[in-house]
């Protein structure tokens, strides 16, 4: 079997969700750096892989998939024997893909948009990214106050596609003072055997 292989960058949050999960799951990847400062990712080589010229890539033989969710997805799929990341049963994979559209919607234009415009300067409304943080911290706050995974009683992709970018959301000057379960949720992900961090910078509130 080919060693699966992962096109990343270090500060990127959608690159880690894949990362830390690869880790967890105790699968030899080889990470492959791709140097999107000097626009590497809009190389034709690159946009080979994936036309839209974004990370994360994963091959695994002859397959190639681009988008982080989707990676989550075909990983917990292919590689977790005990389905505990993705179960099986109808009602959890339903309530964690709801995760994922939250992870597309408010946390990619909330705390991810915020730590992108202070770590990276893009010109991103930071009012409306910093006003989506707080909303759905405060959903999240709310949840984990009556259990201590986003879904059902043990850690899944769902937790895993919204750790990053709220564990690195201070960057964004997205304070997490207010939401101690929140808090108290990232430790237990952190405390998992193969957790894994991301690079963090010396931006917003983590200056």
């Amino acid at each position: 079997m080919s060693k699966i292989k992962l096109y990343t960058f270090p500060l990127s949050g959608h690159s880690h969700r894949v990362e830390l999960l690869l880790s967890l799951l105790k699968i030899d990847a080889e990470l492959i750096q791709v140097d999107l400062p000097n626009g590497e990712h809009k190389s034709p080589e690159f946009l080979a892989k994936n036309p839209a010229g974004q990370i994360p890539v994963l091959e695994d033989g002859d397959i190639t998939l681009n988008d982080s969710n989707a990676i989550l997805l075909y990983l917990a799929n292919k590689y977790d024997v005990a389905k505990n990341w993705y179960p099986d049963d109808l009602l959890t994979q339903v309530q964690i893909q709801s995760y994922f559209s939250l992870a597309a919607g408010k946390l990619a234009f909330g705390p991810c948009n915020a730590r992108i415009i202070n770590v990276f300067g893009r010109p991103l409304d930071k009012e409306f990214a910093l006003s989506l943080a707080h909303d759905l911290l405060t959903l999240l706050n709310q949840t984990l106050s009556k259990q201590d995974w986003l879904v059902g009683d043990g850690p899944t992709l769902a937790d895993i596609a919204h750790y990053t970018y709220i564990a690195h959301a201070p960057e964004g000057d997205v304070s997490l003072a207010d939401y101690p379960q929140v808090q108290a949720w990232l430790s237990r992900i952190e405390q998992l055997d193969g957790f894994i961090p991301m690079q963090a910078t010396k931006a917003g509130l983590a200056a």
